[in-house]
């Protein structure tokens, strides 16, 4: 078996696309059903993290393209958390601003949770609020974290019913593992959330129809632990020796005995891109009510 390939840069232009009428129409003035501006999305970045800084750029350039309201917040790493939470609070008064992403990781000294909890609920693009985190597990609408919503996008465009298959997701981070667990069990999937001292990992993901890798370690689910015809998303994103970037899925030998798979890059990581740009524009739809 040869697993077909999960293009994730062809489904988040088909996404992107999808978005560009929605747009349109909250262009026109409010008594046409519009918000007579666009969609506004305010990015802070604090610190000069490089990886982080690339992400920003791909963001900023994503919503440029779509002609969307980009501004972003560049602080230096000395902020202080109380000057970074007046910025977020000024933000959240802001209405020209639909959506707010503070990019992570924080300099040291300053709370992560106590700085993502200010970000108002309906402008959390993210979806990590504790609110919108709630709404999720009890399948209410909310904001879905990007890249657990870029993974469902990419099940979906395989075809398969996903309706009863046996899925496990490697990593409970609140970013990534544990909203993957709430979408699949959505989508009807028995799942299983394994992690660093899961016993018999191998033997887990070997059961498993789905398999979503995003521990964040090199190419730690070798391909020989794949179900022959599983689905392997690998989200995890780790820098190789020469420079190179690999998942944490061993891909040549997964690609081998799964029925899809995702490469790194060109997987997820162009689908969390999309899904936080459809954020944003249902933000913006929000402000209609």
């Amino acid at each position: 078996m040869s697993a077909r390939i999960l293009d994730g840069k062809a489904a988040a232009a088909d996404v992107a696309e999808a978005l560009r009428p929605r747009i349109a129409a909250l262009l026109a003035p409010e008594a046409s059903g519009g918000i007579g501006r666009p969609p506004g999305l305010a990015v802070v970045l604090v610190g000069d993290d490089r990886a982080s800084a690339v992400y920003v750029r791909l963001k900023t350039r994503r919503a440029e393209d779509l002609g969307m309201l980009h501004r972003q917040v560049t602080l230096p790493a000395s902020t202080t958390e109380a000057e970074l939470l007046a910025i977020i609070d000024d933000l959240n008064a802001d209405p020209q601003i639909d959506g707010i992403l503070i990019q992570v990781p924080l300099p040291r000294g300053i709370d992560k949770d106590r700085v993502l909890d200010r970000v108002h609920p309906r402008k959390d693009v993210d979806g990590f609020h504790p609110v919108n985190t709630g709404r999720l597990w009890q399948r209410r609408p909310t904001f879905i974290p990007c890249t657990p919503a870029g993974v469902v996008e990419l099940l979906k465009r395989t075809g398969v019913a996903l309706g009863g298959k046996d899925a496990v997701v490697i990593g409970r981070s609140n970013i990534v593992g544990k909203p993957m667990v709430a979408l699949l069990e959505q989508l009807d999937c028995t799942v299983t959330l394994a992690h660093s001292r899961t016993v018999d990992l191998a033997g887990v993901v070997g059961r498993a129809d789905i398999v979503i890798a995003a521990v964040g370690v090199l190419e730690m689910v070798k391909g020989d632990w794949i179900k022959p015809g599983a689905i392997v998303i690998d989200v995890g994103v780790n820098k190789r020796d020469d420079g190179r970037l690999g998942g944490d899925v061993e891909f040549n030998g997964a690609a081998k005995r799964a029925s899809w798979i995702t490469p790194v890059p060109g997987g997820v990581g162009p689908m969390t891109i999309a899904m936080l740009m459809a954020n944003t524009v249902r933000a913006a739809e929000q402000a209609r009510t």
